[in-house]
């Protein structure tokens, strides 16, 4: 398994890396909503749930299917380079519109505990940034997400 994340990485990082067939890009993105919920040094259980609840909903996953994404994720995350280096690669292996729909659940994961640390809000925003969406994009996704917009 280690070998697979290895690979994956290493192909996520080429300098020109190739646009990511359907099943990585969740990997990937899924690795990323890890990474934001680890953020504030508390990863509980209503997070896993919404991470996984995300998976169900965007990907048209079964419970079980989710729950795999789940552990493969959290697997990725924990042997990912930093985070600038691993959303750069994201960026340049995504397309714009399933970015934006990322930024949508990331804020989800960060509001699910109820409480927006600032650690997360950090992450988010750097993140944001680095994946092309703009600050107003973010605040407008968070809106969304919060049912304010």
């Amino acid at each position: 398994m280690l070998r697979m994340f290895a690979d994956f990485l290493k192909r996520l990082t080429e300098p020109e890396p190739a646009p990511l067939p359907d099943t990585d890009a969740r990997l990937a993105l899924t690795a990323l909503l890890v990474r934001v919920a680890r953020s504030d040094g508390v990863y509980d259980a209503d997070e896993k749930a919404r991470i996984q609840q995300i998976a169900v909903t965007r990907y048209a996953l079964s419970e079980s299917d989710a729950q795999t994404l789940l552990a493969n994720a959290e697997h990725l995350e924990a042997e990912a380079p930093d985070t600038v280096r691993f959303t750069r690669a994201i960026k340049d292996a995504v397309p714009y519109e399933k970015r934006l729909a990322v930024i949508e659940a990331l804020w989800e994961v960060v509001l699910a505990d109820g409480e927006r640390a600032k650690e997360e809000d950090a992450l988010l925003r750097l993140v944001s940034n680095l994946l092309g969406v703009t600050d107003q994009e973010s605040a407008r996704a968070r809106q969304r997400v919060a049912g304010q917009g």
